[in-house]
Formats: C-alpha cells, sequence, structure tokens
C-alpha cells in the first residue's frame, strides 16, 4: 500500500517531519517500509505550455508543427507525434536541457528540416506507468483538462511532488490498507487522534427500498450486505485530484463513478462495487451460492464457469458479479449508464479467496477481503461513495440504506496486567504510559494501576489476546527502547535422541560411499504419489494446491529422486549418486490422520568412477547398489539380521533384478532396477534404486556389540562350486551353508557366478568360498572335511545341486 503524504497530511498534521523521517519512524513500530517514492525523481524542466495554434508538418503526414506558449516571451515551436494534439489544450513541455524518465536529455534539434524547441510529452515518458494511463491518453500526450498556470514546473499538478511511503504490509495488519487504517497508526505515533471528514449524504426523498429489493441466502458466508440507488449520474473523466489519488496508488482512472469505488476503497480499505441500475433484469437483488457450471462473464471480457463454492450476486434471475472478486460484464458502468446501485459488502474471506485462486483472479478487492477489513465501517463506506457521486456526478442520492444481512462484530474487550507487560518486555513502563499509548491508539480503556481494561475497535481485529496489547505497547514505546538483558537460567546438556541418530548416521554412511544428498518435493503429482509402494495407500490430496504438479503428499521418496535425475540429465550429468531422507506419508484407512514414516532412499545411475591410467569406469548395477546397502547395514550393526528375497510386487521396478529387503520378519525396503518400460516411459537410462523404512530399524532390538581378543589359531579355507536351477537364490544357498556348516564357519562369500550352454539350460554355477575357525583350539582338516560333506548334503538334498 503506497502512502500518499499528502493525503496523509488531511488527516494527520505531518508537516513537523519529512516523509523520510516518518518512513523511518513507522519502520521502528513493526511496519516495515519498503521505500520512499519521490515521483518527480531525476526529472527537472518540465514545464505547463499552452499550444497555442498547429499545422501539419509539410514533409510528414503524421507530424504536426505546434505553437507553444511556456512562459516566455515569444511562443516556441515543438513538433510533435501524437494523434491527440489540437490547438488550445494545456499540456507537459519538456524544455530543451530537461531530463525525463529513463534520464533521457531533451535537446534543441530538428525533425525532417523543422526546428523543434522541446518536446511536447506523455505521462508515459515523464515516469508514469503504462497500467495507470488514463485511456484516452495512452497511446498520445497528456492534456490537463483544465488551464494550468503556462511555464510553471508540472509536478504539483499531476501529484508528482507527493512522496509516496510504500508500506509493505504483513497479513496481521491488513486495518493499513486504507487512509483511515494508516492514519491512526501514523497518528498512535505521533500523539495525535486523526481528523476525518463528517460523511453527509444529501438525499432525494426517494426510498432505497422503493427501488431495490435484496435477499442474502447464504448470510453465515455475507455478514453485511448492504446496498444504495444513485439516480441521474453524469458519467465523464473524474476530477483531476481525485485521478492523482488513485495513479499514484497504481490505479487506471475509469471515469468519476467507477473511479469514486476505488478511491474509496483506498481510503477506507472497504472494496465497492457499482452496478448500472437499469441494466439489471430485475431489481431483486439475491445474493446466493453459484450453481455448478453456471457462467458469469467478468469486467475484463473472460467468461468463467462457476461452481457451487462461489459466492455470486444475481439480479434474480443471473449472476452480475462474482462476490468479492469482480462484476460482470453485463452490469458494468459507461458513458451510458444513468442510475447505478452502490454494494458494499463483507464477505467470508476463506471463500473470497478459494474463488480468486479458482479463477486465478487477484484484485485489489479480493486482497481486502483475504486479509479483513474495518467492519464497522462498511455503512460509512458506502454512504462516503454516494456523498462524493452526488458531488463528482451530479447524481441524486436514494434515501437510506437498504440491508440485506448486517451483523456488525462487537469490539473486544481485554484485560491488562501492566506488571505482566514489565515482566514480558523487561521494562518499567507506568500505567499511565501505556493508558497513554492506548489512548494514542484509539483504544478506551478503564482501570486503576494494577489492571486496565482495553476496549479494542473493530477495526483492529488483529488484536484478540492481552499479548497482542503487550506487542502494541512495546512497538509504540518503541523496540530500540527495551533493555537488552542475557536469559538467566539453567542449561542442559543436549543430545540426539534415537531417531536423529539414525538418520545422521545413515546420511554421513550414504556420503562416505559417494552420494549426494539432494531434498525433493513432499507434495507431488498424482501419477507419482503411490508408486514404488508395498502397502496400498488413500491418494492424501490437498483441498488448495498451489498447482496440479504439487497436490498430493508423497507415499514414496525414489519419484522425488527420479525427478532430480531428469534435472541432472537435462543438464548432461550422467553419473548421478544421489539419497534423500525424508518422510513419505500413508492413509491406509479413510477417515484415519496420515502416517508420517521416516524414510530412506537413493538413486545410482551412470559409471561409479571416470576412466583413467588405473583403469576403465565402473558402470553401476545391482550388485553395486546392493554393496552400498551391505556397507550401510554392517555399520548399523544390522548386517546379520537382513535378508534379500527376490521380488516382483513393485511395477515400477525390473522383475527379475529387483529384491525385498527382509530385517527379520519385516519389510524393511527394497533395491533393484527400474523396470525396462518405466524406464524407457521417463526417458531414462539405466538405473537403479532403493527405498528403507527407517521405523523398522528403529523399533529392532539390535544385538549388543560385544568386543572379540584376535583370534590365536589359525583358519582354514574351503571352495565349493555347485550347479544349481537360476531360480535359486544367493541368500538362499547362503542360508542352507549356514545351517549344515556347523559353529566353527565363520563366514561365506559368494566369488563367482557363471551361466552357459555347457552347464544347461535355466542353470548357474555358484562358487563359495568358506572360512572355518576354532576359537579355542587349531582346526583339523578332518573336521572341515566332514563340515563341507555335511554342506555338499544339505545343498543336494535342498536344491538338488551338482557339487563341481
Amino acid at each position: 500500500m503506497k502512502i500518499s503524504y499528502q493525503w496523509l497530511n488531511q488527516f494527520v498534521d505531518t508537516k513537523q517531519i519529512d516523509p523520510q523521517e516518518l518512513a523511518d519512524q513507522v519502520s521502528l513500530t513493526g511496519i516495515e517500509v519498503a521505500s520512499v517514492i519521490a515521483p518527480d525523481a531525476g526529472l527537472k524542466k518540465i514545464v505547463v505550455g499552452h499550444v497555442l495554434s498547429t499545422k501539419p508538418h509539410p514533409d510528414s503526414d503524421h507530424l504536426t508543427l505546434c505553437q507553444v506558449d511556456i512562459g516566455t516571451e515569444e511562443p516556441v515551436q515543438i513538433v510533435c507525434g501524437a494523434p491527440n494534439v489540437a490547438a488550445d489544450q494545456y499540456v507537459i513541455v519538456a524544455l530543451p536541457g530537461s531530463r525525463i524518465a529513463d534520464n533521457v536529455k531533451i535537446k534543441r534539434g530538428k525533425m525532417r528540416g523543422e526546428a523543434s524547441e522541446g518536446m511536447i510529452c506523455a505521462l508515459q515518458e515523464i515516469g508514469f506507468s503504462d497500467s495507470v494511463v488514463p485511456k484516452e491518453f495512452q497511446d498520445g500526450i497528456y492534456v490537463f483538462p483544465e488551464p494550468k498556470p503556462v511555464g510553471e514546473l508540472v509536478f504539483k499538478y499531476l501529484g508528482m511532488d507527493d512522496r509516496l511511503i510504500d508500506f509493505d504490509i504483513t497479513p496481521n495488519r491488513a486495518d493499513t490498507l486504507g487512509m483511515h487504517g494508516a492514519a491512526w497508526e501514523v497518528g498512535a505515533m505521533l500523539h495525535q487522534h486523526p481528523q476525518f471528514p463528517t460523511v453527509e449524504v444529501n438525499e432525494s426523498n426517494t426510498k432505497t427500498s422503493d427501488l431495490l429489493k435484496v435477499t442474502v441466502e447464504n448470510q453465515d458466508k455475507v455478514p453485511q450486505y448492504l446496498l444504495k440507488v444513485v439516480q441521474d449520474v453524469q458519467i465523464q473523466p473524474s476530477p483531476l485530484w481525485l485521478q492523482i489519488r488513485l495513479w499514484n496508488n497504481g490505479v487506471r482512472p475509469i471515469n468519476n463513478v467507477v473511479d469514486i469505488t476505488n478511491y474509496v476503497m483506498l481510503e477506507y480499505g472497504q472494496p465497492l462495487h457499482a452496478f448500472d441500475y437499469d441494466k439489471l433484469t430485475s431489481h431483486e437483488i439475491l445474493v446466493r451460492q453459484a450453481r455448478d457450471q453456471e457462467k458469469l462473464t467478468t469486467l475484463d471480457g473472460e467468461e468463467r464457469e462457476l461452481v457451487a463454492e462461489d459466492i455470486v450476486i444475481t439480479d434474480g434471475q443471473k449472476p452480475v458479479a462474482l462476490a468479492g472478486t469482480m462484476g460482470g460484464l453485463d452490469s458494468e458502468i459507461t458513458t451510458q449508464t444513468k442510475n447505478i446501485v452502490i454494494e458494499s459488502a463483507v464477505f467470508d474471506r476463506t471463500s473470497v479467496r478459494k474463488t480468486a485462486q479458482r479463477h486465478n483472479l487477484h484484485t485489489e478487492a479480493t486482497t481486502r477481503f483475504e486479509k479483513g477489513i474495518d467492519e464497522s465501517a462498511t455503512e460509512e463506506a458506502l454512504q462516503r461513495a454516494a456523498q462524493l457521486m452526488t458531488d463528482l456526478a451530479n447524481g441524486q442520492s436514494s434515501q437510506g440504506v437498504l440491508v440485506g444481512h448486517q451483523v456488525v462484530p462487537a469490539a473486544k474487550e481485554i484485560l491488562v496486567d501492566p506488571k505482566h507487560v514489565n515482566h514480558v518486555l523487561g521494562t518499567a513502563i507506568s500505567a499511565e504510559q501505556m493508558a497513554a499509548i492506548m489512548t494514542d491508539l484509539g483504544f478506551t480503556h478503564q482501570g486503576q494501576a494494577d489492571k486496565l481494561l482495553v476496549t479494542v475497535p473493530i477495526r483492529r481485529w488483529d488484536i484478540a489476546i492481552e499479548a497482542d496489547l503487550v506487542e502494541e505497547i512495546a512497538r509504540l514505546y518503541g523496540y530500540d527502547k527495551l533493555p537488552s538483558t542475557l536469559p538467566v537460567g539453567t542449561q542442559t546438556i543436549g543430545h540426539f535422541n534415537k531417531k536423529q541418530t539414525l538418520i545422521r548416521k545413515v546420511k554421513k554412511l550414504l556420503l562416505a560411499n559417494g552420494l549426494d544428498e539432494v531434498v525433493s518435493y513432499a507434495l507431488v503429482n498424482e501419477s507419482e504419489a503411490g508408486r514404488f509402494t508395498y502397502q496400498p495407500s488413500t491418494d492424501i490430496k490437498l483441498a488448495w494446491p498451489m498447482t496440479q504438479d504439487h497436490a498430493y503428499l508423497r507415499q514414496n521418496l525414489v519419484s522425488g529422486l527420479l525427478n532430480d535425475l531428469k534435472y541432472n540429465l537435462a543438464r548432461k550429468q550422467t553419473n548421478v549418486q544421489i539419497f534423500e531422507q525424508g518422510n513419505v506419508f500413508q492413509q491406509i484407512n479413510d477417515g484415519e490422520e496420515p502416517k508420517e514414516t521416516p524414510t530412506l532412499a537413493a538413486l545410482w545411475t551412470g559409471t561409479v568412477n571416470e576412466d583413467s591410467w588405473l583403469g576403465k569406469a565402473q558402470a553401476v548395477d545391482f550388485y553395486y547398489a546392493k554393496g552400498v546397502l551391505t556397507d550401510l547395514f554392517r555399520n548399523l550393526g544390522i548386517a546379520e539380521l537382513v535378508t534379500y528375497q527376490a521380488d516382483d510386487a513393485i511395477a515400477e521396478l525390473h522383475p527379475g533384478r529387483t529384491a525385498k529387503i527382509m530385517l527379520g520378519e519385516q519389510v524393511l525396503g527394497f533395491v533393484g532396477e527400474l523396470h525396462p518400460t518405466f524406464q524407457h516411459e521417463l526417458d531414462l537410462p539405466e538405473t537403479y534404486v532403493m527405498q528403507l523404512d527407517l521405523d523398522v530399524i528403529l523399533n529392532q532390538e539390535l544385538p549388543m556389540l560385544v568386543s572379540q581378543a584376535a583370534p590365536k589359531y589359525p583358519a582354514i579355507e574351503r571352495d565349493l562350486a555347485l550347479i544349481v536351477d537360476q531360480k535359486v537364490t544367493n541368500a538362499a544357498v547362503v542360508e542352507a551353508i549356514k545351517l549344515a556348516a556347523g559353529k566353527y564357519l565363520t563366514n561365506v562369500q559368494i566369488f563367482d557366478v557363471f551361466t552357459g550352454e555347457n552347464i544347461g539350460v535355466h542353470k548357474q554355477s555358484l562358487a563359495y568360498r568358506l572360512h572355518f575357525q576354532n576359537p579355542d583350539a587349531t582346526l583339523t582338516d578332518d573336521q572341515v572335511t566332514i563340515a563341507m560333506t555335511k554342506v555338499a548334503t544339505k545343498l543336494q538334498d535342498d536344491f538338488a545341486a551338482q557339487i563341481r
């Protein structure tokens, strides 16, 4: 909100403090000031000129030779290319040597052989934005509506000598989205009560209720709905002072009626809307919820399909406005309008916000309704608009206000304990000082030194409890005056809990294995949400997502890693090893709260290292990914409890190159290659992924680590090769070996896998190295031979293995 220093001075005496100093003081009271804008900054030697005569340029069909009085003894000739230049206009003239927008310097010169002593300017050429220039002057020079003193600087006649204090308003201080609210804020800071003009409407004898009927069906969504009629208006451009107020706040002047509604919105913070009375099919206004697929063409020319959650204003038959958002094109104010209906209302802020988001229709009105408005000023703002329309549009205001619904909230009463305030702030502010601050804010109060009963006006809806008043006292007393003291108390040494310790440890271990940590969005699209899961879950969708690409809570981390992979591949990064730790969300039963599960996921693609003189680069494969997991489990102390089972339950993974990871009897996660079809759909190279449920590890009773002395006696190694069916897994063979080999077996390691025609169709050759050791005595060959015989027998019985 840009606060006009000159406008503000009409309500509060700010003459004793310059705009920059005022802005600095406002910042100290807790409202951030983004900047102080000087519209005339960098401009000079730009004056009012009077076009005495014009004639066509002899060598151009679009240039005009103008004789212009600029306050000198003789008029000067200026060549102008604007299509709207004409004799007897009062215009903006940039003299030779002047600076206009973008620091452009104007020089004397010739245009097609004719001398030009300056430049007749459009508003855009002296720094005005296209968005605020009145439409009649968008493609030409600006013409003053009334004569101005020739030769004087133009700045004061265009409001450019004003200073605009740009309030960066937080959501809780939407009361300052109007000049009245800003005046209260500045007045409190300067120990003044703002003085606002009295609203007195010269009403006709025609009652508003004789011209209109109104019904509000959805009163819970429309706390206030008020109407008034102004007849016999004359639609014309607004007076220049009103246009200046608008364009200094970034609003384009349209005509006097529309401009008045915008002006009152800036003044009170109360959005208004004006309908053409004669364009309403009937004069029985009905406020209701829209019907699904109902249509409304809004003022921007867009036909919008409505839904039942939208609130609409109807003329009894069809929608004529989208409540709190934008009016309808069929009832807009035009130059032919004679009679108007002014609407002042309060709409449910949540409904307005959802409607604005649904239709991508964000306006100054929606901003105010969403953040909140002064509900005590709704009727006064309506009367103020009627007053201005009788004064500036020569209209006849109807008698009284037609009330569709009006529930004004009561002022809040809050008890304040001065001792508690000082305890919180660390100050010694007297109760009298606190009472004076309340008075400056316009809050009434009563009570003695020990307690203050403060009545908070409705305009400050952000204040609800004593802590809010403590904040008000602190900021107006001065944050810079609050004493700085070190906290006194007993401190305890912090430590990580079991979950924090595990998360930090797995991150360090994966980083040590060469992976990079990433953080992906927790919100994904519908197709990504339910991928890579064993347990079916209801998709959890946000009620009002910012975008459909981020509308669902993720049920896996791998989808996010795949998006990160695509991002890297698009930037020619083909060797990617990344991991993420975060929560996934599952809702097994409808109506239950979603369960958040701490999860770890990783992804590998490309090669582990680059080609070098040491050897070729190693391509990532299933066994490399599994090796990283083995190292992780070993360092977590659960390697002996983890088993792998061939698995094809996850559709996005390769059915022959995927393993379910078990921790005891519980599913810990999975590791595998992406399914070729899925991989092709995403246009990805060969990629391997894993995901672990960290809750399973946290809930597992881990064996206590016991240190052992170095063995005194030598170990014996034996190799074993066997041919088995390809369906037999390594995990199953190792388990069988461990069961049969006896207590002296210390380790089993697979070191060779071979398939080929010479060993049979659907067969594989597996080779293992078995380590035997007796910690208490030297192990004999006979003992090992007996153990190996038992192993061979077990493998033959269980898998029909051929021992080689």
